[in-house]
């Protein structure tokens, strides 16, 4: 009876769980373009999340499971290598962006160095203090939020 009126639990759940799988399983489908037109929240039917920042950039970070290849390699056209370095800029200068999401972005870093630098010497860029300078902002967005939800807990 009270689970008619406080709403059911194990479906809210389930759920939760059915929209992170088709969260992935759309994300897995989409191209650089796609991905940083879901960023900045372009896709009607679709609002940006913490787990779709995160479901990109696993992406990104991890290679294929079938093809074994990262998504970006380093012989890729350089037109493919600057959209996925900013794609990466973008979401560490995300609103939504979380601690995992920072790990995430360290990770790509210290895996794609090799794709970093040679970018920035064949077309003279600076992604790799871009990339830092963004990582730096979004740890300290992640800790003035963090503050802020302190400060909100005390008040409570």
């Amino acid at each position: 009876m009270f689970s008619k009126i406080l709403g059911k639990k194990e479906n809210s759940a389930t759920q939760k769980q059915g929209a992170s799988t088709e969260l992935t399983q759309r994300i897995s489908s989409m191209n650089l373009t796609e991905m940083r037109a879901y960023i900045n929240n372009k896709i009607p039917d679709l609002e940006v999340s913490e787990e779709g920042l995160i479901e990109i950039l696993k992406k990104l970070v991890y290679p294929d499971k079938k093809t074994s290849k990262r998504y970006i390699e380093i012989d890729d056209m350089q037109s493919k290598v600057k959209k996925g370095l900013d794609l990466i800029v973008s979401i560490a200068k995300h609103k939504k962006i979380t601690v995992v999401a920072i790990e995430l972005i360290q990770e790509y870093i210290q895996v794609s160095e090799d794709i970093i630098q040679k970018y920035d010497q064949e077309h003279k860029e600076i992604y790799a203090s871009r990339l830092k300078d963004a990582l730096g902002n979004a740890v300290n967005v992640v800790n003035a939020r963090s503050n802020l939800k302190t400060k909100m807990d005390v008040l409570q």
